[in-house]
């Protein structure tokens, strides 16, 4: 029998950790060259084919003025919208899943970007300035989580039941948006209709600093409450024998989950997809959860809202589809494929 020290003990660990940091940090490399790839395609490509000199001299409001507008006004809001989106959606999407304890869990599932669309889509209702749609579109979300805990928390939040109340509250506020931008005037109809499927057409500065300016400082909460989310993964029991309140973690948590998928759908609308499949294929490529791999799952997202985007742009025969099309022809069978596997029957017999 072999007898292991107390060293061989504590290095097994350290040394699967330390691999698991090396692959973290290829896979951040790699991840940024496919985004550097990607933003340099969004904007060099389009009706008015760019070099990549020429964009990003474009960018910085050099060279010719026609070039400078294309890039500017057109091409680099747009990128830069889908990147913060994304990371904000994979990373809302990976804190559900911890606090949830739940694969299913995402803000698409749950209703919360349906409810941020709401927010928005009331926000134009009522003729309001557009630089406030990312609080309208907070208020949404929260409303949806209100909605959620009203009516799936009696019986505990089980897959099934999260599942099922959370997909009758995206219902729910989807129809209340359709109903209101089929009553809107014509020349409101065209700016709200991007909340019916998630658009990321015709994005404007003020809009990407407005939500990227509040999307940085939830992401600093994010991170800044990973111990907390670490502990939390230990269980409630043993969470709380380590000294942490685990309902006011939860809640914390649960808030900034809310508040980066709220951000990220007052800039795209109701995408699915991102925030429900990233966390799982990084897990997949990358092991158990660490403060890299949520860094990574922001990243994946990114990558994956704008290559979305780059489809329905250049890609598609239909011009003109929004990117929701494409993420949700992605995510259902995704769903599909995740609910089967929650409803197999756990195969004790080898215990």
């Amino acid at each position: 029998m072999t007898v292991l020290s107390v060293r061989d003990v504590k290095a097994a660990p350290t040394g699967a950790r330390a691999r698991q940091r090396r692959r973290v940090g290829l896979l951040a490399v790699v991840g940024l060259a496919v985004l550097f790839v990607l933003v340099t395609l969004a904007l060099t490509t389009g009706q008015i084919p760019l070099s990549a000199s020429v964009a990003l001299r474009g960018l910085v409001g050099l060279g010719d003025p026609g070039d400078v507008l294309v890039v500017q006004d057109f091409r680099a809001p747009r990128m830069i919208a889908a990147v913060i989106a994304g990371i904000g959606l994979g990373i809302a999407g990976s804190l559900l899943q911890r606090v949830f304890r739940n694969p299913l869990a995402s803000p698409d599932v749950m209703g919360v970007t349906g409810g941020a669309s709401f927010g928005a889509v009331v926000l134009l209702a009522t003729g309001a300035s557009q630089t406030l749609i990312p609080v309208a579109a907070l208020g949404g979300g929260l409303l949806a989580a209100l909605l959620l805990g009203v009516f799936g928390w009696r019986s505990g939040l089980t897959v099934t039941r999260l599942v099922l109340v959370g997909l009758a509250v995206q219902a729910g506020l989807a129809a209340a948006v359709n109903l209101m931008v089929v009553r809107f005037p014509a020349e409101l109809a065209g700016s709200a209709v991007q909340w019916t499927t998630g658009s990321l057409y015709g994005r404007t500065w003020t809009e990407v600093w407005a939500a990227g300016g509040a999307m940085a400082l939830a992401l600093i909460a994010a991170f800044a409450l990973q111990r907390r989310l670490a502990v939390l993964d230990l269980g409630d029991e043993s969470a709380g024998g380590l000294g942490l309140n685990t309902s006011a973690a939860r809640l914390q948590l649960l808030i900034t989950a809310i508040v980066l998928a709220s951000l990220a759908a007052a800039l795209t609308g109701p995408v699915a997809f991102v925030a429900l499949a990233v966390p799982h294929l990084v897990r997949f490529v990358a092991g158990p959860p660490t403060p890299g791999t949520l860094a990574l799952t922001g990243l994946a997202g990114a990558i994956l809202l704008l290559a979305s985007d780059l489809i329905v742009q250049h890609l598609l025969p239909v011009s003109g589809l929004p990117v929701g099309v494409v993420t949700a022809t992605l995510g259902a069978p995704w769903l599909l494929v995740l609910m089967i596997r929650q409803s197999r029957p756990v195969n004790r017999s080898a215990a």
